[in-house]
């Protein structure tokens, strides 16, 4: 991703892409003009990751103690963590753009993070299911990328592409998937980009129509 760093303040409404693995590809903003990135540190990470609620507390907060003694790993994992987010948006835009080769190149990239966290993983029962388990104690500062490796591995062998969008707001390109019941959900989240949009469309129409004296700023972005 090229574009910028900045420091933001997760809140729920950040967490609109459908499942834990499109929320990550969606901290970074814009996507469709200027990208921001949100993760401006470990820190930040390990805010999302707790907003989340997929993580246990007791393992954010070994984290944390992990990342105030290795400051320079801890920044070398927030890199690596990066480098999934990319390959997995190269991954689903491609998929949704039927663009095999494309396809192909993104897989090859999140399959070496899959590798990386099966090989710290043990097969644990979930219910009545194995599956690769991975914790803080095995994968280190590295455990939120190797939790979430796996996750998009179960997340893009049934990924319902018919219903995966990328938000047409203005500075968003957000992913996510649309489970209305209807199937016609347009915006990652009608409070921000729908009612932007809502707003330019009625300025757009006030402009036509009262002429130059009437004219005023447009809504803002989100």
């Amino acid at each position: 991703m090229t574009g910028t760093i900045q420091a933001h303040t997760f809140r729920p409404r950040d967490l609109v892409g459908g499942h834990i693995v499109i929320d990550l590809v969606n901290t970074v903003t814009a996507r469709d003009a200027e990208p921001v990135d949100w993760l401006d540190g470990y820190p930040r990470l390990l805010e999302w990751a707790a907003l989340t609620g997929h993580f246990a507390p007791d393992a954010l907060a070994d984290l944390r103690r992990l990342a105030e003694t290795e400051p320079g790993r801890a920044a070398s994992a927030l890199e690596r963590i990066r480098g999934l987010r990319e390959a997995l948006y190269g991954l689903i835009t491609a998929l949704l753009g039927q663009d095999a080769a494309a396809a192909d190149g993104a897989a090859g990239q999140v399959e070496s993070h899959w590798k990386q966290a099966v090989a710290s993983a043990r097969l644990a029962v979930r219910g009545t299911t194995p599956q690769p388990q991975v914790g803080v104690g095995t994968s280190g500062l590295e455990y939120l990328r190797h939790e979430l490796a796996l996750q998009a591995f179960d997340l893009l062998r049934s990924l319902p592409l018919d219903r995966t969008r990328l938000c047409p707001g203005l500075r968003c390109g957000w992913v996510f998937i649309d489970s209305s019941r209807g199937g016609r959900r347009r915006w990652c989240d009608m409070a921000t980009c729908g009612n932007v949009a809502k707003g330019r469309t009625h300025y757009q129409r006030k402009r036509q129509t009262a002429g130059p004296q009437g004219r005023h700023q447009p809504p803002g972005d989100r």
